[in-house]
């Protein structure tokens, strides 16, 4: 019987799961739940595309909470169509340009075509859900 694998810790290196952003109708029943309840403490992000976010640790990875903060925002066109859920699911990796460069090559549809400036003040991208099964996903680094 093969062991279970144990998950990185957030100063080794290699791909892992940063943070999973989640629309929500408002942040004060989002945070009650993911905060009092589950017990996660706030940690202090910036808003960022038009939206209101609150972030929770989880570990070494963070739960987004994403509220929209004007009716143009990327965030109140996910709720209109889509309802509150998961928004994106954002891998850290080692090397931001490296891994976005892989993604050309092997023909990735990106939505962001050179990284900027996020929320925890890092640098992302974005890639399509056209190309990754679906999903949208950010990629930052560590």
């Amino acid at each position: 019987m093969q062991k279970p694998s144990q998950s990185p810790s957030p100063s080794q290196s290699g791909t892992r799961i940063a943070h999973i952003g989640i629309v929500v109708e408002g942040l004060d029943a989002g945070v009650s739940f993911y905060r009092d309840i589950l017990g996660l403490p706030q940690v202090p992000l910036e808003d960022s595309d038009g939206a209101r976010i609150v972030g929770l640790a989880a570990g070494a990875s963070l739960v987004e909470l994403l509220e929209a903060n004007r009716p143009d925002s990327p965030i109140a066109k996910f709720i209109a169509k889509r309802g509150p859920g998961i928004h994106h699911v954002c891998f850290s990796v080692d090397d931001l340009d490296a891994t976005l460069d892989r993604c050309r090559a092997a023909g990735i549809r990106l939505i962001d075509q050179s990284p900027r400036v996020g929320a925890e003040g890092k640098r992302i991208a974005f890639l399509h859900p056209s190309s990754t099964s679906g999903a949208l996903v950010e990629l930052t680094e560590h």
